[in-house]
Order: structure tokens, then sequence, then C-alpha cells
């Protein structure tokens, strides 16, 4: 079954690779809107010099976690042999990973203007999103 408005088609093999090659194509949107609206709420909170409250806190939380299920999502592919997309798509999801392991490691350091840094890092983590997404085969 071939789906045109995919910019892959679904690889040949058991159903639920299928099903997790498609949350992978439509997770993309959640997570670059996600991390995207989130990190400019902290550059906003930057700009205005205010200090982010705790909804803040839980919506960067939301927001790096929905990047690490599409990164997972990919990963479980690769493992099962599917490529949703070339070399350079699964280096920008491997950077992706980087990107905020490191954050994880720095935190302390991140928490000293928190609206700042973690705008930043979530803007940067959607651009990384969206070079992957232009390098699906």
């Amino acid at each position: 079954m071939t789906d045109p408005d995919l910019p892959y088609q679904p690889q040949k093999g058991p159903d639920d690779m299928n099903t997790v090659l498609r949350f992978h194509h439509s997770w993309f949107y959640v997570a670059i809107g996600v991390t995207g609206l989130v990190g400019l709420w902290g550059l906003v909170l930057a700009a205005m010099k205010r200090e982010p409250g705790q909804v803040f806190v839980w919506a960067r939380g939301a927001a790096i976690t929905v990047m690490l299920i599409q990164v997972g999502s990919g990963v479980y592919l690769y493992a099962n042999d599917v490529q949703p997309g070339n070399a350079f798509h699964i280096f920008y999801g491997v950077v992706i990973a980087v990107t905020l392991t490191l954050a994880y490691v720095y935190r302390a350091a991140m928490a000293r203007r928190p609206a700042l840094t973690y705008g930043v890092l979530l803007f940067f983590v959607m651009g990384l999103g969206l070079r992957a997404w232009a390098n699906v085969a």
C-alpha cells in the first residue's frame, strides 16, 4: 500500500514496523510544534526579564519528552532495519539526543537563566528536527 502524501513509502515487513514508521512521521509535527512553542515562550520570558513559573518547567519537560519519543521511535526503527531517512536524517537524530544529554548534564548551569537557556535549547532542537525532516528519503 502506498500513500502519496508521505515522503517515504511503508516498508515490506511486519505491520508493527509500518505503524511505528507512520507514528515517526506523524509525531514529527507534534515534536516540532511543541519544542518551537515552548522555546518561543522561554525567549519571550527572557526578553521580558520575567522568571518562568512552574508551568514553564512542566512545559519544557513535556517538550523534551516529546522530542525524546520522536528520537526513540527513530532508534527503534533503525534497530529493526527500517530507515525513514538518509544518513543525515539519522545524524540529526543523534545530534538531538546528544544535545538533550548535554542539557541534562549542564542543567545546574542552565538553572541560572532558565527561560533564556531552555528557550534557546528548544529552538535549537526544533531546528535540528527540521533539518532531520529535510533529509527524509
